[in-house]
């Protein structure tokens, strides 16, 4: 497959990042929360794996610095404790 096509995948509130190089989550975050919030879905779970943390510290980063994002924090021990994040977005 050409690198230079967008790969397709479901905008349904769950974003799991085990798939994807690091070099892309930051742009891959943004465009996926903006991708729901259109949609009108404000509760996101974003997967990054407990691993270094690094992986979560870079959400993070992100998520602090985008307008759109209300709040989050690291989900529940049923929805994947420090190894998720849950966002919940302003709607528009």
């Amino acid at each position: 497959m050409d690198e230079s096509e967008p790969i397709e995948f479901p905008i349904d509130g769950t974003l799991d990042l085990h798939t994807f190089q690091p070099g892309e989550v930051k742009e891959l975050v943004i465009d996926y929360l903006a991708a729901c919030r259109e949609r009108g879905i404000l509760k996101i779970r974003i997967i990054h794996g407990k691993g270094s943390g690094s992986l979560r510290r870079t959400v993070h980063a992100v998520l602090e610095r985008l307008p759109e994002v209300a709040s989050f924090r690291l989900a529940g021990e049923d929805s994947g404790g420090w190894g998720a994040t849950l966002v919940e977005l302003n709607p528009m």
